[in-house]
């Protein structure tokens, strides 16, 4: 959202008295649209010529300024930003001092307060109606307050003036907050430092603490190589410390230079630790927030059509820029990806009447005719006019056709890239009639993203198509690094990874829970849910993710601890402990900003409106319908910090936060959210609360587990047979191999970390179960459990309960515990994780296999496991004692064998991994021999994927 808030603050402190003198300029919603769209076009050039404004972030002549300090506490990707100055004037004469901060757009000012000579000015935040009301009662004894646009590219201004006497000294703070949006791989959090001036106590904090833990810390030095070095940054698993404080000699521009080279926008960077693809849950003061930014999936393919505006005012550095970031764009596309290039002004062409792969004779082809754009001829009628609306409505049709004509993967991700820097002068040229003409044609599975250069851009109207369309806006500034700044949008959505994303919860767990459901999921970006919590007798809450992806269906699971988060908050010196509230508080608002702009009927947007302002006075947020009321302590000086609505800017974008929410009970207000948000609604026990399926194995079944120890289970002859198998590591085991259903089994051995009485052990280290007729190849390790079909690889953790469906194989991973793979519904494999103690000197994490006698195999089947599919006739006699008095010793004829056997037992490890439970058992020495086919070695196979070779 674009929202512009400055606060003109003028208190002259005379000696009869005070008094104040200002001008209002405020917007009222109720202009009528004529007057409103004329106020629109000369806002853009204000702010088109105010976006060179020299800004300094303490204005006066004589002043000193004795302190600038900045401190940020980031808790689970919520800042809370405080700015400190204190000042003093030090002339002869009464003059006017600035504290002016630039801000995120996408923050919101939470409180501001100011000490002029022991005098206390503290802000609220209230209904914008009832501040201006207040405000005006102030202003009847002779007391105004005014607003005062500016503009920069990320950031926006509030302003502060003061007019005090010589002597005076004066302090400001301003708080505001923000939720950290991931874009890329990583968080950005940003502060604008220009001080103007040289500071003894200059200082900037950044600390950060996110509750799994920090990945990486970045502080890129975009303030210049002289701070080189001075940026320090200490870190742990959890915590990070960010700090900037340069000394009075260090700010200098030159060793006898009295101005600042403090001049730039400060920045961190940084990621968490992701321990699986399932999302991290925390709960915390009677709230969640529920994260979910999954890796390690292929990217589903991409269907695009780019509509770009060639009329008369993109000509120059804009259609420069534009054609340069094409070059890198088109650049992007694979051969799975299907996309088209329309141009438009006057007239609407297009590069290829229908949607082609993207081949590199094809990409070729296109980048010639993105370079010929700018060497063609136009018409002054050309020049100068734009048909947005039969361009859009081109693309949706070219979409249309490749979906109707089965051209198009079904899984694939649909989208239009609109480029414009410009409004509707031709064709249909009624924005609300090209609204409605796009939300008709465009299907559920298509997004359109809009991208509007300059502020000549009828922004409001791009965001609120895009918004409606399941896509996003963005604006291009038209300065040098424009093309950069398209072709990092576009990084943002060129590799979708999920589709259909629904995060739930059981049901009576929780309440006003946000936009819990997502059209796409885009690589490097994060979907964020928030809500309360409601009583309960568990101590976890637990979440359940859906999506597809690539030909893959998923399910995750999360759990969040009710207590666990407050208790670690409570040790933490620098942490903001009322991030949960305040996130949900957030992101509901934000949501319902865009909501509102959506609004059909002035009904409906009267009742969002409400229910913003009443969130935003509960949570202290100065919103487009509030404002900030600061006043004496003894109420009797007040001056108002308003934020009028600014429509060229629209309100918040992003991937993964916008619109629609459940309505919040204690206000019986129920909303209707736009129409591609579907409401969180309690589901039945059997959809919410279900989660993950797990199918469990029979009673007895075939395993191989510790180092390693085979238990054959012979149901005919209700006999149990062991042996061990001692290989060497690195060597992959064929278990079952049935080349008729296409099913082979295989495990890899590694060795411990030394020998233990002279002999290495060896366990499974890796187990693959891979099917031929889908292409499907599941690889299972101590570290993660990986997909793979031919041409898209996904990988999951064990850190988290998922259930995954890809054609006729199923996967149900159970949580730091066992995963179990069934294929058609007839045969089940379940591979069981063994951890040790990391520092363990000889041990290492392995995996135990367990296979039931019942699986459908063909008569094909064979392997060290699946040979006993066909029971051989065993019998044993001649039991005896043996050498060992607890154990006896027999003769079994198998397989025309007669063989020494041991009376024993060895371990199921399925219901008690540490201590597992006895399995008694016929032991054959030797490695078996005898008993399988053949020699242990002939089951050696070169690949994990690999088929037995007939013995």
């Amino acid at each position: 959202m674009r929202r512009l808030l400055l606060l003109l603050l003028g208190l002259l402190l005379l000696q009869q008295g005070r008094c104040f003198e200002f001008v209002i300029d405020g917007e009222w919603e109720e202009e009528t649209s004529d007057i409103r769209d004329h106020r629109e076009r000369h806002k853009r050039a204000i702010l088109t010529s105010e976006e060179q404004e020299d800004f300094e972030a303490i204005r006066g002549d004589d002043i000193t300024v004795k302190s600038y300090k900045v401190e940020s506490r980031i808790t689970s990707r919520f800042a809370h930003t405080t700015v400190r100055s204190s000042v003093v004037n030090s002339g002869s004469k009464a003059q006017s001092i600035g504290f002016n901060v630039q801000i995120p757009k996408r923050a919101f000012i939470s409180n501001f307060t100011m000490n002029v000579n022991g005098i206390t000015f503290v802000g609220s935040v209230k209904e914008k109606t009832v501040a201006r009301n207040l405000y005006a009662q102030a202003r009847a004894r002779g007391k105004a307050a005014g607003i005062v646009r500016a503009n920069s590219q990320d950031m926006e201004t509030f302003k502060t003036e003061v007019h005090v006497p010589p002597g005076s000294n004066i302090e400001f703070e301003l708080h505001y907050q923000e939720m950290m949006h991931r874009k890329l791989g990583f968080y950005e959090h940003s502060l604008y430092l220009q001080p103007g001036r040289l500071v003894p106590q200059f200082q900037v904090d950044v600390y950060i603490f996110e509750p799994k833990g920090i990945s990486m810390v970045q502080t890129p030095n975009s303030l210049g190589e002289q701070f080189a070095g001075m940026i320090k940054v200490t870190s742990s698993k959890e915590k990070a410390h960010v700090v900037f404080k340069p000394n009075l000699q260090q700010q200098r521009k030159c060793d006898n230079c009295t101005g600042s080279a403090i001049d730039g926008v400060f920045t961190v960077k940084y990621d968490v630790t992701r321990d699986s693809n399932a999302g991290e849950l925390q709960v915390s003061d009677g709230h969640f927030v529920q994260f979910f930014a999954p890796s390690n999936l292929s990217p589903l393919p991409k269907n695009i059509v780019f509509v770009i505006d060639v009329s008369g005012s993109m000509w120059g550095v804009k259609m420069k820029q534009t054609v340069e970031a094409m070059q890198a764009i088109l650049d992007d596309l694979t051969i799975d990806d299907h996309f088209s290039i329309i141009d438009f002004n006057h007239n609407v062409r297009c590069w290829s009447e229908e949607l082609v792969a993207g081949s590199s004779i094809q990409i070729a082809d296109a980048k010639k005719y993105i370079l010929n754009i700018k060497h063609r001829s136009w018409s002054p009628v050309d020049f100068l006019s734009t048909n947005i609306n039969e361009a859009l409505m081109r693309a949706v049709q070219m979409l249309l056709k490749a979906s109707n004509q089965g051209l198009i993967d079904p899984r694939s991700v649909s989208m239009i890239i609109l480029v414009s820097d410009g409004d509707p002068t031709v064709g249909e040229i009624k924005l609300s009639t090209i609204q409605k003409n796009v939300k008709r044609v465009m299907r559920e599975e298509f997004s359109l993203f809009s991208l509007g250069i300059g502020f000549d851009v009828d922004y409001d109207f791009l965001e609120r198509i895009a918004m409606e369309n399941r896509g996003m806006a963005q604006r291009i500034y038209a300065n040098h690094d424009a093309a950069e700044q398209l072709r990092t949008f576009y990084s943002q959505v060129s590799s979708p990874l999920l589709r259909r994303i629904t995060i739930q919860f059981p049901e009576d767990s929780v309440s006003d829970v946000t936009q819990n459901r997502f059209d796409k999921y885009f690589s490097g970006s994060e979907l964020v849910v928030a809500g309360k919590v409601l009583p309960s007798e568990s101590n976890t809450l637990t979440s359940f993710t859906t999506a597809s992806a690539a030909r893959l269906d998923i399910t995750l699971e999360t759990e969040g601890d009710y207590a666990e988060l407050d208790t670690e908050l409570a040790k933490q010196q620098h942490s903001f402990t009322g991030f949960a509230r305040q996130m949900w508080a957030y992101i509901t608002i934000k949501q319902l900003i865009s909501e509102r702009s959506l609004a059909p009927t002035a009904a409906k947007k009267r009742k969002i409106t409400q229910r913003i302002m009443s969130l935003a006075v509960e949570h202290q947020f100065v919103t487009p319908l509030t404002a900030l009321l600061v006043e004496s302590e003894d109420a009797k000086e007040r001056l108002l910090a308003d934020s009028p609505k600014d429509p060229k800017h629209g309100c918040c974008s992003g991937v993964g936060i916008g619109g629609g929410l459940i309505g919040d009970p204690p206000v019986h207000v129920v909303y209707q959210p736009p129409p591609w948000v579907q409401m969180t609604t309690p589901a039945p026990p059997s959809q919410a609360a279900k989660g993950t399926e797990e199918w469990t194995l029979p009673q007895q079944v075939n395993l191989v587990d510790n180092d390693p120890h085979f238990i054959v289970h012979l149901p005919r002859s209700n006999m149990d047979v062991c042996f061990n198998i001692d290989s060497t590591p690195g060597h992959i085991l064929n278990l079952v191999s049935d080349s008729g259903t296409g099913v082979v089994v295989n495990g890899q051995l590694i060795g411990s970390k030394q020998t233990h009485k002279s002999k290495l052990k060896t366990y499974f280290g890796t187990i693959s179960v891979y099917y031929l007729p889908d292409g499907v190849s599941v690889t299972i390790s101590t570290d993660s459990i990986a997909l793979t079909d031919g041409s898209s690889n996904h990988s999951f953790t064990w850190g988290a309960t998922a259930e995954i469906t890809q054609d006729g194989v199923r996967i149900s991973i159970v949580k730091n515990s066992h995963v179990s793979i069934l294929i058609n519904d007839n045969i089940q494999v379940m591979v069981l994780l063994h951890r040790v103690w990391k520092k363990h000197p000889v041990n290492v994490d392995f995996l135990g296999i367990y296979i039931p006698n019942n699986n459908q195999y063909s008569p094909l089947v064979h392997g060290l496991i699946g040979q006993f599919s066909r029971e051989p006739d065993v019998s044993v006699y001649d039991m005896h004692e043996g050498v060992d008095p607890l154990k006896k010793e027999a003769t079994m004829d198998v397989k025309g064998n007669k063989l020494l056997v041991t009376r024993g037992w060895q371990k199921d490890y399925r219901h008690d991994k540490r201590r597992g439970s006895n399995v008694y058992c016929w032991f054959i020495h030797n490695s078996g021999k005898g008993f399988i086919d053949g020699h242990y070695t002939d089951y050696i196979v070169p690949n994990l994927n690999s088929f037995l070779q007939t013995l």
